[in-house]
């Protein structure tokens, strides 16, 4: 396992986030939706340039430019981000002003500078990209056109914008991108065709417009502006695409991991997934830290205890928040160490989170101190922790576990 902090690379300069409340109307529910499955649209706009009909430039009789952008998303995947670059110049001088390469810069930055909210001046050279793809876009298909890579293009980079602006707290802003940002994701799913590789983004749709609703009754009544979706199939879809897809695969993993933690609490199945991610990209850190919280959460606190030093060496950003509640939960569990348990639990919530990749830790760290509580007969304190913890919770596991602790 090498996971490092090379560098140059400010991955995790970090600022508290924070989450816009309030309900939505129809395309802030799309911001939301795109939030859980971000990746989603990145790649299936990388797959219709690969494989789509009326693809420009000729790249669909060239194997080996295919191939290089393919190497270069494993760079990206891998935080090689100099290799990266290279790759994607090469591809630049093949295929110039081709609105793809904006959208792989723009995923270079979305990793690099991770969570890249939190650096103005990257989030602007984010949002630069972004808009430079939107040119090239109309610069090459014509305006408003419905071609369907201009379709997919447009739909990834209104996407990206809308969130970004989300994250900012521009709800004007993300109201624009998001709605024309919707527009062009249902006319994407017109021109969607059977291929492996959207085994991924459908089963994500058909499960997160099931599952969002349930855990957050109050969209309900939007929800019938959106096509149905179907919980089992959507699992069965991205579990396919963990097997057969080739450029979705790695986010296939990632986000199958994500569902059978979050929702399924079937912690076991996500270790499968995540040690593939982390076997292919040992340096990248969100993976390996996705990986001990499933080791930990299926009771492998030996396994997980002995990947997390060079989590630990991670001293900036989030990253601290994961391993103290990692820690606490590995002392309390297998170590019966109340005490030392308790001390990371409080240092766990005194520390950054961020509400994309640690949001669980919190309630994790309040669920924690709950239980230690009650060991303690402090029942009133444990009713107040368990309160705190679901106030943030979202993993079912917590939630059940917390309301019926209260």
């Amino acid at each position: 396992m090498c996971l490092w902090q090379k560098p140059g690379h400010t991955i995790l300069g970090y600022k508290q986030s924070y989450c816009s409340g309030g309900t939505p109307p129809n395309h802030f529910r799309f911001i939301h939706l795109a939030m859980h499955f971000r990746a989603t649209l990145f790649f299936l706009i990388l797959f219709f340039f690969f494989t789509g009909p009326g693809a420009r430039g000729q790249l669909l009789n060239d194997p080996a430019a295919i191939k290089t952008i393919q190497g270069a998303l494993d760079k990206i995947y891998n935080y090689e981000f100099a290799e990266a670059e290279k790759i994607i110049n090469q591809v630049e001088g093949k295929y110039p002003g081709h609105p793809v390469i904006h959208i792989l810069d723009s995923f270079i930055l979305f990793w690099r500078y991770l969570p890249i909210k939190d650096n103005p001046v990257k989030a602007k050279e984010y949002v630069q990209k972004l808009n430079a793809c939107l040119s090239a876009v109309e610069k090459r298909f014509g305006k408003d056109s419905r071609d369907p890579e201009a379709v997919f293009y447009v739909m990834v980079a209104r996407g990206y914008l809308a969130m970004m602006y989300n994250y900012k707290g521009e709800m004007l802003n993300a109201a624009g991108e998001g709605k024309k940002a919707y527009n062009a994701f249902l006319e994407g799913l017109k021109l969607i065709s059977k291929n492996p590789e959207f085994y991924f983004t459908s089963g994500m749709y058909n499960y997160y417009v099931v599952i969002y609703p349930e855990i957050h009754p109050i969209v309900k009544p939007l929800m019938v502006f959106f096509k149905k979706g179907d919980k089992a199939l959507g699992m069965k879809q991205v579990e396919t695409g963990t097997r057969l897809g080739t450029i979705t695969k790695a986010e296939s993993c990632f986000y199958l991991s994500h569902l059978y933690l979050k929702y399924e609490d079937r912690p076991e199945k996500a270790v499968v997934y995540m040690q593939r991610l982390v076997d292919q990209y040992p340096q990248n850190p969100i993976y390996l830290m996705k990986y001990i919280e499933s080791l930990v959460l299926a009771g492998k606190y030996d396994e997980a205890e002995s990947l997390m030093p060079p989590l630990k060496r991670l001293q900036t950003g989030f990253f601290p928040a994961s391993w103290h509640t990692f820690q606490a939960i590995i002392l309390e569990k297998r170590d019966k160490n109340d005490t030392a348990a308790q001390r990371e639990y409080l240092a766990a919530l005194r520390l950054p989170h961020d509400d994309q990749y640690t949001e669980e830790y919190t309630p994790m760290a309040y669920a924690g101190l709950a239980r230690i509580a009650k060991r303690e007969g402090n029942q009133s304190k444990a009713k107040d922790y368990y309160k705190k913890c679901l106030d943030r919770a979202e993993y079912t596991s917590l939630i059940k576990e917390a309301r019926s602790g209260r």
